[in-house]
């Protein structure tokens, strides 16, 4: 396993950052984990999903209208991701422990599984964010080339315009393909898994098992076969093009920088882990409220990194901090203007990646 450690010896930046961000929490008189913003988002989209799910099984919906409906039930259960099981698996949904474990399970109801993906993503992509060799969201060759280091195949010529199908499927694979690997395999790409309790063995299977029997078996019993194929298909097209599209405007634009390590290589990066993060990472559509208000804030992706344990409402208010203290240290900060921007950049260096180098 490849081993990456940080300049970290002064750590100034991080260090003068956390100290402005503490201080505006502290004048404020404000909590870092979620409030009464973050609830009213959860107490709608929770029930928003249950109601289109009971629609879809309860009432004869016409073709059409039931794909709609299918369409948007992947797009909200998305937004739920977004908003309740990201902050709660960072632990910044509450102030509480056993509130965040619980709303963290979320991720389980939509068919993944929290333990792994706490380990993949606050672990691994937190600490390594697109260190090629160790973060798996970067790790999909020979299906994409994401970055210059990865090995280049004919078939990357047209990666931009099949990125498309590859993201519409990508929560079914991971539901039933990539969770499974990593589970059989105990580890995330190179790095090894940590150990699962007897409990967390026990949810991984319950949960699997709960969503077969959930979004397959009594589907399938209420509505028939093929009204649940083209219903069940639709959700994870939305469900899975919104995740991957949402997460691959963070780090996979021309922008940001990517840094490799051989499997068993040892690398220092010379700046501290904070700069890094700034450097491997962008915003997008900071002012468009909507959109925050969808995506869970994660359009303010560099304010995330920086501080994964602060909740995402409080994101606009420490972006102009970050900003700040970006500018006084010299560093770059990445930011597009609108998601249309950040998604042309995106298929541009997907693009760009696909010709032979």
């Amino acid at each position: 396993m490849a081993k990456v450690t940080f300049n970290n010896k002064n750590n100034t930046f991080y260090q003068a950052l956390k100290s402005s961000v503490d201080d505006y929490f502290s004048q404020q008189q404000l909590r870092k984990t979620g409030n009464w913003k973050l609830y009213i988002k959860t107490a709608i989209l929770v029930p928003g999903v249950l109601v289109i799910y009971l629609l879809l099984l309860l009432l004869p919906v016409p073709l059409i209208p039931g794909i709609l409906l299918s369409l948007l039930l992947g797009f909200l259960l998305a937004c739920i991701g977004f908003n309740v099981m990201h902050d709660a698996c960072h632990g910044s949904y509450s102030r509480r422990e056993g509130v965040n474990n619980l709303m963290g399970l979320t991720l389980n109801a939509l068919g993944g599984n929290a333990f792994i993906w706490k380990f993949k993503h606050n672990i691994i992509h937190h600490t390594y964010t697109n260190v090629d060799g160790i973060d798996d969201d970067i790790a999909k060759s020979p299906l994409l080339r994401h970055c210059t280091t990865q090995k280049w195949v004919p078939m990357h010529r047209w990666q931009h315009i099949y990125i498309v199908l590859v993201y519409a499927i990508s929560s079914f694979a991971w539901v039933f393909f990539l969770d499974f690997i990593k589970y059989f395999q105990q580890k995330v790409q190179h790095t090894p898994l940590q150990k699962m309790s007897k409990r967390e063995h026990l949810i991984f299977w319950l949960s699997k098992l709960l969503y077969v029997a959930f979004y397959i078996i009594i589907p399938v019993l209420m509505t028939g076969w093929l009204p649940w194929l083209i219903g069940f298909s639709a959700m994870h097209i939305a469900l899975g093009f919104t995740l991957a599209i949402v997460f691959q405007l963070a780090h996979a634009v021309e922008e940001t920088d990517f840094v490799y390590v051989g499997e068993h290589d040892t690398h220092r990066i010379e700046n501290e882990w904070a700069i890094h993060q700034v450097n491997t990472t962008s915003n997008f559509a900071p002012r468009n409220k909507i959109i925050s208000w969808f995506v869970g804030g994660l359009n303010y992706q560099v304010e995330h990194h920086l501080f994964p344990r602060i909740s995402h409402i409080h994101y606009p208010a420490i972006n102009r901090i970050v900003k700040q203290n970006c500018a006084e240290f010299g560093i770059v900060y990445h930011e597009f203007p609108t998601m249309r921007h950040a998604v042309a950049s995106h298929f541009r260096l997907m693009r760009q990646l696909g010709r032979k180098s």
